[in-house]
């Protein structure tokens, strides 16, 4: 036998052994149904159907579910990161390796139909809220640290798409944008998180404040928390750069005499402005109000007026700065409320309602459909 084919033959072997041994690990290895280093449900063995064969659905969802469970899938997703690397690539996944270990996820603009039809919910709103309502769209990253990403990246203009934004709407409008702007050289995001940091949310606070005709409290007058030195967000997950410093989590203002009611079904529940539990895990960004849940009421403490917040996420560390000019704030996630958010208004006397969600979310989460019913 040629020296060539017993090479191809051991190379074969070694390559057999290999996927079997990962068939094997795949079925060894128990089925996990939550991602922490991603923080989102994973696919697991889907029950076979008919129907579900016949319509291809089937597919799709082995599919997933061949990825979700690969055994040991966050050490590949690494070693993928590091190839690309060392191939000459600073992107994996979609996120781009930039200066500072800094980690950032390209914009890409919806479809003006799709913009649209959550613009006319908003301006649905506003005519029927017999309130002021004022609609915030807060940029990510990839638009305030632009320049950090490589020349030809597929990076949609943010400042368009919310100029384009505010153009359509009849809400009272905020510009954060140029607010973050004039700080961009401040640690206002995190590298390894999608969300802004409690600095930059202080920023986004001024500009509704100001907004609101309201005088926004100086950054001096609070004193920096650090509660967590270890905090790896959801773009670090996604990107498979594991070897990236971690960021910080600070906090500006104390809950006091704020009391925080939850209601994750409905039911009300005792809540807290700050979760220390979630410094503990993955999900540190979580600490804030305990994460995602449909409503919150506060009853700050304070006097003054009374204010509805409409959002997502990047709101629960913007939030606490609105204590001091409100007596009562709820804050509601139509992501989660099932609820009739026109019977919600109807059904309590708010002096004023603020739609802000990041422009990220806004351009692609159908819940906000809901803003018109």
């Amino acid at each position: 036998m040629h020296l060539h084919k017993k090479a191809a033959l051991i190379q074969s072997a070694v390559f057999a052994i290999f996927i079997g041994a990962l068939c094997v690990l795949h079925f060894a290895i128990p089925d996990k149904t939550f991602s922490e280093q991603e923080n989102r449900s994973l696919q697991t063995a889907p029950r076979f159907r008919l129907s579900s064969l016949f319509s291809g659905s089937l597919t799709s969802t082995l599919e997933d579910y061949v990825t979700d469970q690969f055994p040991f899938r966050d050490n590949w997703t690494s070693l993928k990161a590091r190839c690309e690397l060392l191939s000459g690539k600073d992107e994996n996944n979609g996120v781009y390796l930039c200066a500072g270990e800094t980690l950032l996820e390209p914009y890409s603009a919806p479809t003006r139909a799709d913009m649209d039809a959550r613009l006319d919910a908003v301006n649905a709103l506003t005519e029927h809220a017999e309130v002021a309502v004022y609609f915030a769209l807060i940029p990510s990253a990839s638009e305030i640290w632009r320049e950090m990403l490589p020349e030809g990246a597929p990076n949609d203009s943010q400042q368009t798409e919310i100029d384009y934004a505010y153009s359509r709407v009849s809400a009272q409008t905020i510009d954060i944008c140029s607010v973050l702007d004039a700080h961009s050289d401040e640690a206002i995001f995190y590298r390894t998180d999608h969300h802004w940091t409690t600095l930059g949310a202080y920023y986004g606070y001024t500009a509704v404040a100001q907004a609101m005709g309201l005088d926004p409290v100086p950054l001096d007058a609070y004193t920096e928390t650090v509660v967590s030195d270890s905090f790896y967000g959801t773009t670090y997950s996604a990107s498979g750069f594991r070897w990236v410093a971690p960021d910080t989590i600070s906090t500006y203002v104390e809950q006091g005499d704020a009391t925080v009611t939850n209601y994750p079904s409905g039911t009300a529940e005792p809540g807290t402005l700050y979760d220390e539990s979630y410094l503990l895990v993955k999900d540190k960004y979580s600490y804030f109000f305990g994460g995602n849940t449909p409503l919150l009421t506060i009853e700050t403490g304070n006097a003054g007026p009374s204010l509805l917040i409409v959002r997502d996420s990047y709101m629960d560390s913007l939030s606490p700065f609105l204590f001091t000019h409100f007596s009562e704030i709820h804050i509601l996630d139509l992501r989660y409320y099932r609820s009739s958010l026109q019977a919600y208004l109807d059904a309590n006397d708010f002096s004023a309602v603020l739609v802000c969600y990041s422009l990220n979310n806004f351009s692609t989460e159908t819940s906000l459909l809901l803003l018109g019913g």
